[in-house]
C-alpha cells in the first residue's frame, strides 16, 4: 500500500452513509465515534444515515449487545433516517434476515466467473507455501483458480465442500480516500479472498459490500483497521456493477485509530473504552459527544467546546486528520464539566437525580417523585454544586450532606487529617456564637460575617483553621459546597447539632 498523492474527492450530491456495527459486546468509544462522524456527515450535507446490524457471526453476536447499541445511540441522541426500527425501502436491516440475498449474489458471482470454488484447506495452503520457499503464513496462492471439473469432482468425492473466493485482478488498485488522499495497493498484494465458507455461510467480505450496494450507500466512513480490506471491496464492487447489483462505486474514508495508554490502540476491553462506564460515571451526552468529535476532527484552532448543532454546521469528513487520536480521560472530563455548567439548572437537577438515587441520597430516581424537602434543598443547592462538579456522579458527594438529616456525619479520612489540635476550641466558639442567632437571621452573609468575627478577628485563628472544622462538621468531607450557603440550606437546628456532634467525637 502506498500513498500516491494527497487528493481528496468531491462528495456526491446526495450523501448516503451507514453505521453498521456487529452486536458482539458493550458499545465502545471507537464504535460511537464512527456513528458520530457518519451522523454528522449526513446531517451536515442534508444526506441520509442508514443504520443496520451486521449479525452473521452466530457464535459472537448477542441480543444483549444489539439492545445496548440501540440504547447507546438513543441516549446520545444519534438518530438515523433509514434502518433498524425506522424501516425503509432497502430492508431488512439485520444481516441475519438477508441470507437469501447473499446466496443469490454469490451464485451470480460464481456463474459470471468473478468467483470460483476453492477446496484448499489451510494446512494445504501452508504446505504449498513452504514447498515453494515462501513463508508458511504467506497466504492463499491461487491454486484453485484453474481446477478442472474432474479435479473438483474428485474433491467432492472425498466429501470436501468448497469455499467461494473472489478473483482479484492482476493490477494495481488505487482509490481516493476522503481522509487520506490517494492510496494504492500493488498488484498481487491482496490474494483471492473467501466470500462464502464451505458450510455456505456468507462472510463479512461479501455481506458488507452487498448491503452497501443494495442500500445505495455512496460514502463509506469506517475505521483505519479496515483499510487493508478496501481493495477487496473495490474489486467486488466492480463485479457487482457489472452484474447490475451496484449502481456506483462508493467513496471511502478511513478514520484514524483511537489510542489509549502507552501508545497502543484503545482496546474494546479497556474500561476507558466502555461507553456505559462513562455514562455511569456521570458523563452527559453533550460532553461525551463533544469529546469524541475531537478524536480526529476539530471545529477551529484553539477551540475545544462546542454543541452538536455547531459541529453539524462545520463538519466535513475531508477535514478529519489521518493521524491517530489519543483518548485522554482527563480532557474528556474537563469538556464534560464545561457542558454541565451550560445546562439550565432545572435540567441539571433532573439529570442528576438518577445518580443521586443510585448513590442512596434521595428517595426516587426522577425529579417529580422526590419529596418536597428534597426538591427544595436540591433547588437551593444547584447554583452551588453545578459550577463545581465535572461528572454527574460527583453530585451525590456534594449534596449528600445537605439532604441528610443526620446530626453527626462521620468525617472521611482526608477530612479528619485537616482537623488540628485547635478544632475543639474552634467548634466550641462557633457553637456558642451560632446558638445566639435568630432563625429569621439565619442567612449566608450574616453567618459568614458572624463566624469571621468570632473565629478570625476575635479568636485569632487563620481562616483555614477557623472554617475547616466547621466544614468537616457540616459535610464530613474535605471538599464541599460553599460553607455558609450550606449552613443556610441545612438550617440552624441541624447545623448546630452537627457542630456539637463532631465536637463530641474529637
Amino acid at each position: 500500500m502506498t500513498d500516491a498523492a494527497n487528493t481528496k474527492p468531491e462528495l456526491p450530491a446526495n450523501v448516503r452513509v451507514r453505521f453498521c456495527p456487529s452486536p458482539t459486546g458493550t458499545p465502545h468509544v471507537g464504535m460511537i465515534r464512527t456513528a458520530l462522524f457518519n451522523w454528522a456527515e449526513a446531517r451536515a450535507t442534508g444526506g441520509k444515515l442508514v443504520f443496520r446490524i451486521e449479525d452473521t457471526d452466530a457464535v459472537r453476536d448477542s441480543e444483549e449487545s444489539y439492545n445496548q447499541i440501540l440504547e447507546s445511540l438513543r441516549w446520545l441522541g444519534i438518530d438515523w433516517d433509514e434502518g433498524i426500527d425506522v424501516g425503509g425501502p432497502h430492508g431488512p436491516y439485520r444481516q441475519s434476515e438477508r441470507t437469501d440475498i447473499y446466496k443469490d449474489v454469490a451464485a451470480k458471482l460464481l456463474e459470471a466467473g468473478y468467483a470460483y470454488e476453492s477446496f484448499s484447506t489451510p494446512e494445504e495452503i501452508k504446505e504449498r507455501n513452504l514447498a515453494a520457499g515462501r513463508p508458511a503464513e504467506f497466504g492463499y496462492d491461487g491454486y484453485d483458480r484453474n481446477l478442472t471439473d474432474e479435479q473438483k469432482a474428485a474433491f467432492r468425492a472425498e466429501g470436501r465442500k468448497p469455499a467461494l473466493r473472489i478473483k482479484m485482478p492482476d493490477e494495481d488498485i488505487a482509490f481516493d480516500d476522503l481522509i487520506r488522499g490517494t492510496i494504492e495497493f500493488k498488484a498481487g498484494s491482496v490474494p483471492d479472498y473467501v466470500i462464502v465458507r464451505p458450510n455456505g455461510d456468507p462472510l463479512y467480505t461479501l455481506t458488507n459490500p452487498v448491503d452497501d450496494a443494495m442500500m445505495e450507500i455512496n460514502v463509506v466512513l469506517r475505521g483505519e483497521d479496515l483499510l487493508s480490506s478496501t481493495p477487496r471491496q473495490i474489486v467486488l464492487y466492480r463485479y457487482l456493477m457489472e452484474l447490475g447489483i451496484a449502481k456506483e462505486m462508493p467513496l471511502f474514508g478511513h478514520m484514524p485509530y483511537v489510542m489509549g495508554q502507552g501508545n497502543k490502540k484503545l482496546s474494546k476491553r479497556d474500561p476507558e473504552s466502555n461507553l456505559f462506564n462513562h455514562r455511569d460515571n456521570g458523563f452527559i451526552r453533550e460532553g461525551l459527544l463533544n469529546y469524541l468529535a475531537l478524536l480526529g476532527w476539530s471545529i477551529a484552532p484553539d477551540r475545544d467546546v462546542f454543541s452538536m448543532d455547531e459541529m453539524i454546521a462545520k463538519f466535513d469528513v475531508r477535514d478529519v486528520k489521518a493521524n491517530p487520536a489519543r483518548f485522554d480521560i482527563d480532557k474528556a472530563i474537563s469538556i464534560n464539566a464545561e457542558h454541565i455548567r451550560m445546562l439550565e439548572p432545572e435540567d441539571f437537577l433532573r439529570r442528576s437525580v438518577p445518580y443521586l438515587h443510585r448513590d442512596g441520597v434521595v428517595s426516587a430516581d426522577n425529579w417529580d417523585a422526590l419529596t418536597a424537602r428534597e426538591q427544595e434543598i436540591l433547588t437551593a443547592a444547584a447554583p452551588l454544586v453545578q459550577p463545581r462538579v465535572r461528572l454527574l456522579g460527583e453530585v451525590a458527594g456534594m449534596v449528600g450532606s445537605l439532604l441528610s438529616t443526620e446530626e453527626y456525619l462521620e468525617p472521611a479520612d482526608d477530612a479528619k487529617k485537616q482537623l488540628k489540635d485547635s478544632a475543639g476550641e474552634v467548634l466550641d466558639a462557633a457553637i456558642a456564637a451560632l446558638e445566639g442567632v435568630d432563625e429569621a437571621d439565619w442567612k449566608t452573609d450574616s453567618l459568614h460575617e458572624l463566624l469571621n468575627k468570632t473565629l478570625v478577628e476575635d479568636g485569632g485563628y487563620k481562616p483555614r483553621l477557623a472554617f475547616g472544622p466547621v466544614r468537616v462538621a457540616m459535610s464530613g468531607r474535605r471538599v464541599s459546597p460553599p460553607l455558609f450557603e450550606s449552613m443556610e440550606i441545612v438550617g440552624k437546628p441541624l447545623t448546630v447539632a452537627r457542630l456539637k456532634g463532631l465536637r463530641a467525637h474529637l
